[in-house]
Formats: structure tokens, C-alpha cells, sequence
């Protein structure tokens, strides 16, 4: 395992998790906006860390693997929480729609790596667009709190169905390019 800084980065983004978590559920004022200041910050570290990866060539197999697992910890973590503290039916179906997609997606990238196609399956534009729309909505429900006189939970709720959305695009999308790959190998 190479350490580098694009690999802290992704360690960081798991290490705030339960920091995330315990001051979500923190009984202080403005708990939640701390909470999602936190879940942004690591958010950030998704863009950056990709970037330094590919710019200062620290690019590695450990990297590649533990990067899209922080990301979907922080994100299925997240989502349950917030189901959890406020759920609603829609609320519940947009996690699942994000959460199944993840799963899915993840079985489907490991299953092509195996029968030597990853490269069918790499990120593409919708995902990348989705993950941004998903970040803040998350962050601004995680938030809460209206800010600027903005019901911030709304506008994260309204990004979150946009996230949802292209959820089911991506994951048509990946599927659709993976679908050659897998009816030759069945």
C-alpha cells in the first residue's frame, strides 16, 4: 500500500464519517450545520483527491479501490441518517433509488473487472453530475437549518430528486455499455 496525498485524502473522507455521525446526532445548537460543514469538507476531498491522483501521477490499485468505497460509505451512511431523522415515503425512495444504484453499479464495475471489460464501465459525465447534485443535496439536508432566510432542507431535498434522477440515467447508461460485454460472457 502506497500512502500518498491523494490516498489520505480518501482516508480522511472515511475517518470524518463518524464524526459526521456523532455531531448529526449532537444535542447542541447548530449540530446539523456543523455536522454538514464536515460531510462538505469531505465531499470536497472527492474532487480533489481524483485530481491530485491524475495531476502528480498517484495513481494506485489501493487508490482505485478505496476510493469509490469512501465515497458510497459517506453517502449510504449519510442517507440513512437522514432517513432515518426525517423520513417520509419519498424521502425513503430516493435512498433506496441512490443506495440500490450504488450497489448495482459496484457489482457491475467488480463483475466486469473480472471478465477483463472495466474499461466499459469507467465513470462517466452523468455520474460525475449526479455525485454533485448528490453531495449537496445531502449536504444542504444535512444542514437543515434555514440559512438566508432559504429553507436549505427544501433546496437539498429538490438536488437530492435531481440526484435521483440521473441516478437511474447513470445506472441505465452503465448497463447499457455493459450490456455487449455481458451477453458474450453468459
Amino acid at each position: 500500500m502506497k500512502l500518498n496525498l491523494a490516498n489520505i485524502l480518501t482516508l480522511f473522507r472515511i475517518a470524518a464519517i463518524p464524526v459526521v455521525v456523532i455531531c448529526f446526532y449532537a444535542p447542541f445548537e447548530h449540530a446539523r450545520p456543523v455536522a454538514a460543514v464536515l460531510f462538505g469538507i469531505a465531499a470536497v476531498t472527492d474532487f480533489i483527491d481524483g485530481w491530485i491522483a491524475r495531476r502528480f501521477n498517484q495513481m494506485s490499485r489501493f487508490g482505485e479501490f478505496l476510493d469509490p468505497v469512501a465515497d458510497k460509505l459517506m453517502v449510504v451512511i449519510v442517507l440513512v441518517m437522514l432517513v432515518q431523522a426525517q423520513s417520509s415515503l419519498w424521502e425513503d425512495i430516493i435512498a433506496m433509488i441512490i443506495i440500490g444504484r450504488e450497489i448495482t453499479v459496484s457489482a457491475l464495475r467488480e463483475w466486469m473487472a473480472t471478465i477483463g471489460e472495466r474499461a466499459t464501465v469507467k465513470v462517466q459525465f452523468s455520474g460525475k453530475l449526479k455525485t454533485t447534485f448528490q453531495m449537496f443535496g445531502i449536504g444542504f439536508m444535512v444542514w437543515q437549518e434555514p440559512l438566508f432566510g432559504l429553507d436549505i432542507y427544501r433546496i437539498g431535498y429538490f438536488l437530492l430528486i435531481a440526484a435521483a434522477i440521473l441516478t437511474i440515467y447513470s445506472m441505465f447508461a452503465y448497463l447499457k455499455a455493459a450490456w455487449p460485454a455481458m451477453k458474450a460472457s453468459t
